[in-house]
């Protein structure tokens, strides 16, 4: 008779695997555009700003050149700009006549706007700790996720920009975030297990322990019957 082949034993998952990289990419721009808009708006420079699309353009999350306080417009000439979005490049002629001031904001660097942009990006890698916590759980698998995270969206942030990200300050921040992403989720991920191995051991242990105390009743209680029987038959 032919030996039967058991089923391999896998945790490989991929529907698993691609809702969570799915969940967590949605999680941190869902807070990225909960924490963006609002504090541009109250901070950042608003002529510049107006001139990038405003604060709730798509642009402040996916163009890694506003995380690096660059202007996304170019000038080609004295009279005619150059702006790429959603990784397209268009050109255009300021209307003449117009005080500067009307349009002077083009190419305009704002560096606040880079500041506030790092900043909710930092935040946001902070709830992602909560998110890797209670949606990915395994300490062993935090690395992965945060790091596949970090690579979606620079491959994101380059098609948006159509540029590899250049910026020394983008590097510092986006690998600083996903630091921060990983120790602090992999700390919480190992004290929930250690936490729960303590619970097991301790039922553990005091299954252990009554079951040890039953047994020494029932050989007491054997020994006075035997004691008994023994003294009658004396």
């Amino acid at each position: 008779m032919a030996p039967q082949k058991s089923p391999a034993n896998t945790n490989w998952d991929p529907v698993l695997l691609i809702s969570q990289i799915v969940s967590m990419q949605t999680l941190h721009y869902l807070t990225l555009s909960l924490l963006i808009p609002p504090l541009l708006s109250l901070f950042a420079e608003p002529v510049s700003l107006d001139y990038e699309g405003g604060a709730a353009n798509i642009g402040m999350l996916m163009d890694w050149r506003e995380l690096a306080g660059k202007p996304t417009f170019r000038a080609r000439s004295a009279d005619r700009w150059a702006a790429w979005y959603g990784g397209q490049k268009f050109s255009f002629e300021p209307k003449t006549g117009l005080p500067k001031g009307e349009w002077g904001g083009m190419g305009r660097v704002d560096p606040m706007r880079g500041w506030i942009i790092a900043l909710c990006w930092i935040v946001a890698c902070g709830a992602d700790v909560y998110y890797l916590y209670h949606l990915i759980r395994r300490p062993r698998l935090i690395l992965d996720f945060a790091l596949t995270l970090v690579f979606n969206h620079l491959v994101l942030t380059t098609y948006y920009a159509a540029s590899l990200p250049t910026s020394l300050f983008f590097w510092l921040v986006v690998l600083g975030g996903a630091a921060l992403t990983v120790v602090g989720a992999e700390q919480l991920c190992v004290r929930r297990e250690m936490k729960e191995g303590l619970s097991v051991g301790g039922a553990g242990a005091g299954a252990v322990t009554v079951g040890l105390l039953a047994g020494e009743d029932r050989d007491r209680d054997e020994e006075m019957e035997m004691g008994g029987v023994g003294g009658r038959r004396d």
